[in-house]
């Protein structure tokens, strides 16, 4: 009797047992499913959270596609913004908050960040950070509307455009370029002797000739080390005479500005403190001799004289000193302007040009002096837009730097011919630019044994999306540099 007793309470021992396990097992079944409906809920919040934080990136795409100067979310005031989401339905199922900074005076770079929240659970919050930008003409290491050449030696880094043809020459070493090479001609005649014949748009004779078109590119790697790329639009230089008209209205309202000197034009003096002094051009440095004149391939060239400036007392007469930086940084003379110095965390532009345009009247900036950088992370630019010629004159530095981004819209960048007889004049050893280079015209400063004799150039990848101020641009849409998600 007593062993049936035990028998049954050790089944009732069981059952507690497994029951409590069960319990256990079915209250972790619960648990667990709860966690994963609630991770799963959390992660629909947090890609919601994500899609409207994107929708706020894209809202302000659109915003500066229609206004692309207005960095206040057309409120007027400074930020954040704050937009509601809704979903396709019309329900609000949360926001994006929008932080916009800037860009630096003559940059482009705007920085947007956009975070996003839902309703369903504020503690989720998604945050995207972009960087936008408009390429401007400085995206090119050099442009032209004119043939452009390299031969012996010459390395060329930055992007390289010419709306003629671009012909690399023989040589020894070759020339090389590093970047793209482009023009806006499928196919180019070259005349000149050792490479004549037609040629695709980009072409090389090293060590031999391209093939005639219409016969398929070949790769040129040893040559174009990134690429050649033909027919590719038009670099329009006409535009560029509105941007250079507007650069005039800025700095007359909020600038720099100068009518006509009643001289030859004005000396401008750039200095490290952002200030500059200003003087005017009385007399030219006069030729050596009466031997002395531009005589190369037969004929005068249109245009010569020394653009240098008489060394003598009273050849300059100083107007204005520690003039401050203005603070949109845009310059303009109705002159033409001699630049020269040192600037320090300053973004300046220097125009010079008449208007109504006239081609009698042309006015040009001209560098016979050390024009320099202090910082070179994009804080530094100097912009030289010149409705004529971009000149370095007979009397130049023999070791001359010049950092900047240089047009010369209608006519050359270009040191004349200096003959023999111009000595010491006629040879100059080293030209250092940093920075691009934009002529009409074809451009060099070495021709027919006259200039500099060296030429290491360096682009300025800064000038991309952060070209000195009202400089012109290639493009009116902003196009997305980076984007991270920040945390």
């Amino acid at each position: 009797m007593k062993y049936n007793n035990l028998k049954k309470g050790s089944l009732l021992v069981q059952a507690l047992v497994f029951g409590s396990i069960s319990v256990v097992i079915i209250g972790g079944l619960i648990s667990w499913a709860g966690i994963n409906i609630k991770a799963s809920r959390l992660a629909v919040y947090r890609e919601q959270a994500l899609q409207i934080s994107e929708a706020g990136i894209d809202y302000y795409r659109w915003h500066l596609a229609h206004n692309s100067t207005d960095y206040q979310d057309g409120t007027g005031h400074a930020g954040p913004y704050v937009h509601d989401f809704y979903d396709k339905d019309d329900i609000k199922i949360g926001t994006f908050t929008l932080t916009i900074t800037p860009p630096l005076i003559g940059s482009t770079l705007v920085n947007i960040q956009s975070d996003g929240k839902v309703l369903a659970d504020p503690t989720v919050v998604r945050k995207i950070k972009v960087r936008l930008g408009i390429p401007s003409l400085a995206k090119y290491a050099y442009v032209t509307n004119s043939v452009v050449y390299y031969g012996a030696g010459d390395e060329i880094f930055g992007p390289v455009h010419s709306n003629s043809g671009v012909g690399f020459w023989n040589g020894n070493p070759k020339p090389i370029a590093h970047n793209v090479v482009s023009s806006a001609l499928a196919t180019f005649v070259d005349n000149i002797a050792g490479c004549s014949g037609t040629h695709f748009g980009v072409f090389t004779c090293v060590p031999a000739s391209d093939p005639a078109p219409p016969a398929a590119v070949p790769n040129r790697p040893d040559v174009f080390m990134s690429g050649r790329q033909f027919p590719v639009p038009v670099i329009d230089f006409t535009t560029i005479s509105a941007d250079l008209s507007l650069i005039k209205a800025s700095a007359i309202a909020n600038g720099y500005y100068r009518a006509a000197s009643g001289g030859l034009g004005y000396k401008v003096v750039l200095k490290a403190n952002d200030t500059f002094d200003v003087y005017k051009v009385v007399s030219f440095l006069p030729v050596p001799n009466n031997q002395c004149k531009n005589n190369y391939a037969g004929g005068a060239q249109a245009g010569w004289g020394t653009w240098s400036i008489n060394t003598v007392n009273g050849s300059t007469v100083l107007l204005a000193s520690n003039v401050a930086f203005p603070a949109n940084g845009l310059m303009f003379f109705e002159d033409n302007v001699w630049v020269e110095g040192t600037i320090n965390t300053a973004r300046l532009t220097i125009g010079a040009g008449v208007f109504p345009v006239n081609v009698a009247t042309y006015k040009n900036i001209i560098v016979n002096n050390d024009l320099k950088y202090t910082n070179f992370d994009g804080s530094d630019a100097i912009g030289l837009i010149a409705q004529g010629n971009f000149l370095v004159g007979m009397a130049s530095l023999n070791d001359l730097t010049i950092d900047g981004a240089i047009i010369a819209q209608n006519g050359q960048t270009i040191r004349y011919y200096y003959s023999a007889n111009c000595a010491p004049w006629t040879f100059r050893t080293t030209l250092r630019t940093y920075g691009m280079l934009a002529s009409n015209g074809q451009g060099y400063f070495y021709y027919g044994n006259s200039g500099y004799q060296n030429q290491p150039s360096s682009y300025d990848p800064n000038f991309l999306y952060g070209p000195p101020p009202s400089f012109p641009l290639t493009s009116d849409q902003y196009q997305i540099i980076s984007w991270t998600e920040v945390q």
